[in-house]
């Protein structure tokens, strides 16, 4: 683990310096959410390359991080991101589709997964984020998710049909930490709440936090692997019990997420 973060935080570093030295822009592949915590933990360090963040829309989780700006190269760019609509090719016929088919189709045309982005489903439709270098050839090549025979074409956004569907909810809690929050929305005792924090598995606007009494702020994403994300809006009045109301806005799951036991954290690679 400790290896892939020195690497990561050393390619980090290249492409800063390369952006600079070269007055172009540089870009990481798609990062998982490790791989964007370890970007933030040295992203002062690098601000000298203007480094930003996008992964295509401004609710994706996976995102590349693009050092340069206009002022600093001389010109614009847009991020080397492409958007492919995959949908049955004839609706009447097609199984039932869930993330991982769609993800696994892809996959198995030999791409690394750091070419591919997040992956917006709905009744088995996807909207497919994906590195600019391979999106001609997943329009060519993929035919099939699973045993349903599919349509592949690039669009220039997502439909509003397939946007993530975000909920509000109220939760009680005593106090506003992040292992009660989490233990309360997803039906954990705090002692898996708090294991979850503790083996770094819970992020807070992409960064991971280590503190399971770390307060959650107005605005930020909490991302908690293997459960789903949610932004918190903010705190409420009490109750007569001293129970806290919190606002939060919950991330409806379009994709089948992996079982936190036994989950090793990825390191995404660089271009």
């Amino acid at each position: 683990m400790e290896d892939e973060r020195q690497f990561l935080k050393k390619r980090f570093a290249e492409l800063a310096d390369q952006c600079v030295t070269e007055r172009r822009y540089r870009y990481s592949d798609f990062l998982s959410l490790y791989g964007l915590s370890i970007f933030h933990e040295i992203e002062q360090e690098l601000s000298f390359a203007q480094p930003q963040v996008f992964g295509g829309s401004d609710a994706c989780e996976r995102c590349m991080v693009r050092f340069g700006s206009q002022e600093l190269c001389g010109y614009d760019e847009a991020y080397p991101i492409r958007i492919l609509s995959i949908r049955p090719a004839m609706a009447k016929y097609a199984k039932k589709m869930s993330h991982r088919d769609f993800l696994g189709s892809v996959i198995g045309l030999g791409l690394e997964r750091e070419k591919i982005g997040d992956i917006f489903v709905r009744d088995n439709e996807a909207c497919m984020f994906v590195h600019e270098d391979v999106a001609e050839y997943i329009e060519r090549n993929l035919e099939y998710v699973g045993r349903t025979n599919v349509k592949v074409s690039g669009i220039t956004s997502v439909p509003e049909g397939l946007m993530p569907i975000l909920t509000e909810k109220s939760v009680l809690v005593s106090s506003n930490r992040v292992d009660a929050v989490i233990a309360k929305l997803y039906g954990l005792s705090r002692d898996e709440a708090s294991s979850l924090v503790k083996n770094g598995y819970v992020f807070f606007d992409g960064r991971m936090i280590s503190k399971s009494t770390a307060s959650i702020l107005p605005g930020q994403v909490v991302s908690v692997r293997g459960h789903g994300r949610f932004v918190f809006d903010g705190e409420g009045g009490r109750t007569k019990k001293d129970k806290m109301h919190l606002s939060l806005r919950v991330y409806e799951s379009t994709t089948t997420h992996l079982k936190v036991r036994g989950l090793r954290l990825p390191c995404s690679s660089l271009q």
